[in-house]
């Protein structure tokens, strides 16, 4: 296949972008640009049939992108701009399912530093044990910052009121102060349902208005939940660089490894944008939660309402 073939297929995916799938300007302009960079590669050392690329060939493009001096959340975007090209060029019988399989490959992704695989996050996440004092507490800590990809000083800074278990969402304060909620898949849930009903057993806790507390109630700290992160992944095995910043990392990749959208995946990151400087698109609550079923490891659907109440109301649910 040609070079010229190649773009001649770029030029009909944007097409089908935005007409076929009525993308926003700004995220068809985010993946013509990714998907650009696979062209200038392709033309300078692609050796093989691009409809039907093996994971060597992948590998090799990773390596290219890593030369490229590309921080690791723009190494997934490149990949997960490609997977979207490659269902594309399957729709059109273009390409085989081959390589959209191979695009979702732990052993690809896993080329990407600071992000965990799916089987070493499912490690990380099991490495809480019920003889461990603060087992509930620990468990429910690692399931929601993986669930929802929030930064560490979102996750210490959540109140009990910011939690919507009922409707499987929190709330979370980002930069500037900025509210935006969040999916929990059925795990994390789980996880905080169990955490919340023995916390509130404890008469030091009970109390309480954050979420995720020491033993004396207080608020835990960013360094107290680096510790935390920071004792499992050495009983889980995994590498000494992992850090809670790392899930945030690892939950932005595996949803775009799973086809997820990148506005949505930008939404639920708290991004103001997509490589530009405008605010984000607004995403109803709906879709969110129906993406992160969808396109999250852990996101499994919980037979919730279809629609969440507003977090505003100020009603607690635990």
């Amino acid at each position: 296949m040609s070079v010229t073939e190649l773009r001649s297929d770029l030029l009909a995916f944007r097409h089908y972008l935005q007409a076929e799938r009525g993308m926003a300007a700004n995220t068809v302009a985010a993946y013509t640009r990714d998907l650009e960079r696979f062209a200038r590669w392709y033309s300078e050392f692609g050796q093989m049939d691009y409809t039907a690329p093996t994971l060597a060939d992948l590998s090799r493009y990773v390596a290219f992108l890593h030369e490229e001096s590309l921080a690791p959340p723009s190494v997934a975007r490149h990949l997960a701009a490609l997977r979207m090209f490659y269902r594309f060029l399957r729709l059109e019988e273009r390409a085989s399912a081959a390589a959209i399989e191979l695009l979702g490959s732990p052993k690809l992704w896993e080329r990407i530093p600071q992000v965990l695989s799916p089987e070493q996050v499912e490690l990380l996440l099991a490495a809480p044990q019920p003889q461990d004092r603060f087992y509930y507490r620990d468990r429910a800590l690692l399931e929601t910052l993986y669930a929802t990809g929030c930064r560490a000083s979102e996750v210490v800074a959540l109140r009990a009121e910011d939690v919507f278990l009922d409707a499987s969402f929190c709330r979370c304060r980002g930069k500037g102060n900025k509210e935006r909620v969040v999916p929990l898949g059925r795990a994390a849930v789980s996880a905080l349902r169990d955490y919340l009903a023995w916390r509130a057993s404890q008469p030091r806790l009970a109390n309480s208005a954050f979420v995720f507390v020491t033993r004396s109630g207080r608020r835990l700290s960013r360094i107290d939940l680096w510790t935390i992160v920071k004792k499992y992944c050495q009983r889980a095995g995994l590498p000494r660089k992992v850090s809670p910043h790392t899930l945030r990392h690892s939950f932005a990749t595996h949803l775009l490894a799973g086809g997820a959208d990148l506005r949505a995946v930008q939404e639920m990151l708290g991004h103001a944008s997509i490589r530009t400087t405008q605010h984000y698109t607004q995403v109803d609550r709906k879709r969110l939660r129906e993406l992160h079923r969808r396109f999250h490891p852990r996101g499994g659907s919980a037979g919730l309402p279809s629609t969440p109440p507003d977090p505003d109301a100020g009603q607690e649910e635990k």
